[in-house]
């Protein structure tokens, strides 16, 4: 067996752990993306929820699996290391889908707060241990990282189409039960592989005696499963969701204040900046993941299936064109900044966390513009609706790759945990006012016709371009502030 420096000393471009980390989160990725591009759709079609609740119940869905990799990491790194993490999060997942396959209507909230909890174990730590495959210097991580972000966006296109096709065109049951199907599929791969792991990710209290703990473990696991008539009553209740947002961002805040005491000041200040990219990427997650709620239905109701001749499901292509982007265009933007940098000329961080913004001003003003290409019965051109996720992907590799880049360099190595946690959590109030946001644009009235939701959603995206270009603009504006309260890291 090969020992991590072992590991770490790989020949050539990329470990060959890395290969099968790769599919175990592709195969997860196509499982979270495939259940996630069918909520909104299925709870407004199948358990015949308005509009505007279906976005807020999307909203606190998704708020709730991003604070959960908060949680999910913290038992990782204090009790039950990344591989058993992994191990227990997948099934949960497994189960969650499972429970949703055999009556996806009378069990919805039962089977999604399974799928929160396992998500928020698996998701954030095959992520650390890609990391742990490289040494600290090692200038191939990024590579690494890229082609793992590559694999998370094959699995995104793969599910985000397939689940949603099959649940409206077959079954439900059918669809929720390939989504579980798929994250089996990544559990085998990772328990077949990861003994070519050496000790990456094993749990931290090896030095304990067995009985101790295996107590500790399965308290973890326990606990997680007494939890979930919690989740299950909180996530099928928007109104606790907005308790549980309320008070876990202001409890972060004084914890980091009380935190900061104990740093310098030239460390405080790269806090400081770090705190100023969480805030901004609130704002951006909440545009971004539309895509999961408003844009969802937006798809449902008010897009023809005709692209350039071709007959595709709107739904499969509002899940799926942002991934497939990602994957053709990440690697091609990356030679752009290295090209760039060449020339002295790349962006600043802030500078490509700003281009992100103006980016996602751009595509909004493209949704919005759909309403000009629409007929008489309200349907519009699912063409330049692709065109403004083609444009949405751009913003997105500006911005969100950097982000958890950015957190680690910012942060002192006793706080790294903690900051991430935030950046995570940053994510989940993203998801939480995405869904505040497509509430406020559909109509209450149920009996609306096709042109009056049309009217009514592009009205709201027109509002958040405006806002996503201001936001854009002060970020560009800021950005001499910003780097000086960086000092030396770029």
């Amino acid at each position: 067996m090969q020992t991590i420096e072992e590991i770490q000393n790989f020949e050539g471009k990329y470990p060959k752990q890395l290969w099968y980390l790769f599919f175990s989160e592709m195969w997860e990725r196509f499982c979270f993306y495939g259940m996630r591009g069918m909520l909104t759709f299925f709870m407004v079609h199948q358990l015949f929820m308005k509009e505007d609740v279906a976005n807020l119940q999307y909203g606190a869905t998704q708020a709730f699996v991003y604070a959960f990799t908060f949680v999910g990491g913290l038992f990782a790194d204090k009790i039950l290391g990344y591989r058993k993490s992994l191990f227990w999060g997948g099934i949960m997942m497994i189960v969650g889908s499972a429970i949703l396959a055999i009556d996806p209507k009378q069990f919805f909230f039962l089977g999604i707060a399974f799928t929160v909890i396992g998500t928020g174990f698996f998701k954030p730590n095959i992520s650390t241990m890609v990391g742990t495959l490289y040494k600290a210097n090692d200038a191939r991580r990024d590579a690494g990282f890229s082609l793992f972000y590559s694999g998370i966006n094959i699995g995104a296109l793969l599910g985000g189409y397939a689940c949603i096709y099959i649940g409206k065109n077959y079954s439900w049951n059918l669809a929720f039960g390939l989504a579980g199907i798929v994250m089996t599929i990544s559990l085998v791969t990772f328990l077949f592989t990861q003994k070519s792991m050496a000790t990456i990710g094993l749990s931290p209290l090896l030095h304990l005696q067995d009985s101790k703990r295996k107590l500790y473990e399965y308290a973890t696991y326990i606990g997680t499963l007494v939890a979930i008539p919690l989740i299950m009553t909180m996530v099928s209740n928007p109104e606790y969701t907005d308790y549980f947002m309320y008070t876990i961002g202001p409890v972060t805040l004084l914890y980091l204040a009380y935190e900061m005491r104990n740093f310098s000041l030239q460390e405080n200040k790269k806090l400081i900046a770090a705190m100023v990219f969480i805030v901004f990427s609130i704002l951006f997650w909440a545009f971004f993941e539309q895509s999961g709620g408003s844009l969802s239905l937006f798809a449902a109701n008010n897009l023809e299936s005709d692209f350039l001749g071709i007959n595709l499901d709107p739904n499969g292509v509002n899940n799926a064109a942002n991934s497939l982007f990602v994957i053709i265009f990440a690697p091609l933007l990356g030679l752009v900044w290295v090209w760039l940098n060449t020339r002295k000329a790349e962006p600043n961080t802030v500078v490509k966390f700003g281009l992100g913004f103006l980016f996602l001003a751009l595509a909004f003003y493209t949704f919005y513009f759909t309403r000009f290409f629409a007929n008489i019965e309200g349907m519009t051109s699912l063409e330049i609706f692709t065109l403004a996720y083609f444009i949405i992907t751009f913003g997105e590799l500006c911005l969100s790759p950097i982000g958890l880049s950015i957190m680690t360099k910012l942060s002192p190595v006793k706080l790294q945990a903690v900051m991430m946690g935030m950046w995570f959590l940053a994510s989940a109030y993203g998801q939480y006012v995405a869904g505040i946001l497509g509430a406020g644009m559909s109509i209450a009235n149920e009996n609306a016709s096709k042109t009056e939701k049309l009217i009514a959603y592009t009205d709201g995206y027109q509002q958040l371009a405006i806002y996503a270009l201001i936001a854009g603009i002060v970020l560009i504006a800021i950005s001499p502030i910003i780097r000086k309260l960086m000092q030396e890291v770029k």
